[in-house]
């Protein structure tokens, strides 16, 4: 046995091999980029659906907005996985059995018919407000809350099952949080989405301070639920933990997840309501950092699971046994 080291060049543990004992996983930004959009788009696909059962008359940009932008949004999704799995024949061979005991299997399917309802609903909206005509001017008459409100179930499933599929993985730090994961990844796809409705919305023509005031309390309902998850996620992780909180990628966590994304925003809201500045400048400089944040908790979360696959240490903790010890050569 030898001792393996990281790319700083620090000791660690002992393995059989001087290497890892499972191997990290390889998704980077392909992947990343797919987690963030796909979860703006299920999230905005969910908000455009309430703002349509239960939202005020003048809500109905916020649907309009959120129903275009779970199209544009969900639309690179199945280029990201594809080029991810390398050939389009993996793909589409997954879509040849659905397997309920798997997370991949259920979540493909599961973008498969949400990526249905989205282009349906923004099909049904084009109709609405006059982009369409023809053929399709017949879906005027579509029960669109109906539609909505069954795809936002396929919403809520694309939104949290990314972060069941990291917890289904043999990865340390992913596996330990199993069940905290999905919950973590539906509320910042819910306060992202929040977030990129409300910059569209703000940078329309016209006052619509009601609807950006909802908005903002729906995005801060989110965001306390996904700082919440946060908490729970590092008091039950333990010393698994540590890639969250340590170095660059723990500095990363902390002041782009939470301070920038998280923190910034609620002070920018209220900082400017304390000193009048406009609220459709508020809320562009808000989304803004409440957008990267999304992006950085995703980024932050796959690049822990490497870190944490790379810790032999870590693996030989969560599964509950005891780190094997170097031989010792005793001298008679």
């Amino acid at each position: 046995m030898r001792h393996s080291a990281d790319r700083r060049g620090h000791r660690r543990p002992p393995t059989r091999h001087g290497s890892p004992p499972i191997h990290k996983p390889h998704w980077k930004w392909l992947i990343i980029s797919y987690f963030f959009l796909g979860g703006i788009s299920a999230g905005s696909y969910v908000v455009a659906t309430a703002a349509e059962l239960f939202g005020a008359k003048e809500d109905r940009v916020v649907t309009r907005v959120g129903r275009y932008l779970a199209l544009a949004a969900i639309i690179p999704c199945p280029p990201l996985l594809i080029l991810d799995l390398g050939r389009p024949e993996r793909f589409y061979t997954m879509l040849r059995v659905l397997k309920l005991r798997s997370p991949m299997s259920i979540g493909t399917w599961g973008l498969l018919g949400f990526s249905l309802f989205t282009m349906v609903s923004a099909a049904i909206q084009a109709v609405r407000d006059g982009l369409l005509g023809g053929p399709v001017a017949g879906l005027r008459r579509a029960p669109v809350r109906l539609w909505g409100g069954v795809g936002s179930v396929f919403g809520f499933l694309v939104g949290g099952y990314t972060g069941v599929l990291l917890g289904a993985t043999a990865v340390p730090i992913w596996a330990r949080n199993a069940r905290l994961l999905g919950p973590l990844f539906l509320c910042s796809a819910l306060a992202s989405a929040c977030s990129a409705i409300s910059l569209v919305v703000a940078m329309l023509p016209g006052r619509r301070d009601g609807s950006l005031g909802r908005l903002h309390r729906a995005e801060t309902m989110a965001a306390t639920g996904e700082l919440l998850m946060m908490a729970v996620i590092h008091l039950h992780s333990g010393r698994l933990g540590a890639p969250l909180t340590d170095g660059r990628l723990g500095r990363l966590h902390l002041g782009g997840a939470l301070g920038l994304g998280i923190v910034a925003p609620l002070l920018l809201h209220e900082a400017g309501g304390r000193l009048g500045v406009p609220l459709r400048l508020v809320t562009v400089l808000a989304s803004l950092c409440s957008l990267t944040g999304g992006f950085i908790v995703k980024y932050v979360m796959v690049m822990a699971g490497h870190v944490s696959a790379d810790d032999p240490a870590a693996t030989f903790e969560f599964a509950g046994g005891r780190m094997p010890q170097p031989a010792v050569r005793a001298d008679h």
